[in-house]
């Protein structure tokens, strides 16, 4: 790990977490899966790059196994209790011909069942590639936890992912400035371990790049269970 915190600083890198064999293998099966138009594949560019993809647990049986490492087993197991699993499962590139970026945000989303249970702890239903959302509450959001698997080594020339330290205790926390922003720089197979309400945003690659930018983007809970008979869309627990 690096001297980044999760607790203190919402994040933290997990370098070398997942080995080469198993990044080559997930940018493989994902090419293949990719291939054809899928209801997950929604975001191709003019040359068939795919630069977003979403409900990966139904499509791409490796993203409920590729986690299940000791590193990353135990990592999760310390984090988020005996209980955990995945409950989502979303991709995104920035391939050199559609690079892209976001304006500063936090992850508020998540997937589940049914979002038309009333319930005080979620609000502003919505559909995604077909799977009901709803913005979920801070008690609910500050128990999540992301890793974001990096399939391609991530400079400044790339488009890296931005997080502001400290902004993740609530929806409404900002951190101390944007001047304490970090760049998230990466090698292949490294993870970044996020709390979904930490601020973050990604700006564009730069221009001429032959860089791609491939993250797997995996949201784990720590429990089955959602306040109120709301259910999780898919909750994959590790293998006994």
């Amino acid at each position: 790990m690096d001297e980044w915190d999760l607790r203190r600083d919402g994040f933290c890198m997990l370098r070398q977490a997942v080995c080469q064999a198993s990044v080559a293998r997930l940018l493989a099966v994902c090419g293949t899966a990719f291939e054809d138009e899928t209801k997950s594949v929604r975001a191709r560019s003019s040359r068939g790059h795919v630069y977003a993809a979403r409900n990966l647990i139904d499509s791409i049986p490796d993203v409920t196994t590729v986690w299940q490492c000791e590193v990353l087993l135990s990592f999760l197991r310390q984090q988020l209790g005996a209980e955990f699993g995945l409950v989502r499962a979303l991709f995104f590139d920035k391939p050199p011909d559609r690079t892209w970026g976001l304006a500063w945000h936090k992850d508020m989303s998540i997937a589940v069942k049914e979002n038309t249970i009333a319930s005080a702890a979620f609000s502003r239903p919505t559909v995604k590639a077909g799977v009901p959302h709803v913005i979920a509450c801070d008690k609910v959001l500050k128990q999540l936890l992301t890793l974001r698997i990096h399939l391609d080594e991530v400079t400044a020339e790339n488009g890296p992912l931005r997080v502001i330290p400290g902004s993740h205790r609530t929806s409404d926390t900002t951190g101390e400035s944007l001047e304490t922003a970090v760049d998230i720089h990466a090698a292949a197979g490294d993870v970044l371990a996020m709390r979904p309400l930490i601020s973050h945003s990604s700006g564009a690659s730069t221009p001429g790049t032959r860089r791609h930018r491939r993250i797997l983007h995996l949201e784990f809970a720590p429990s089955p269970s959602l306040p109120d008979g709301m259910e999780w869309h898919d909750f994959v627990a590790p293998d006994a």
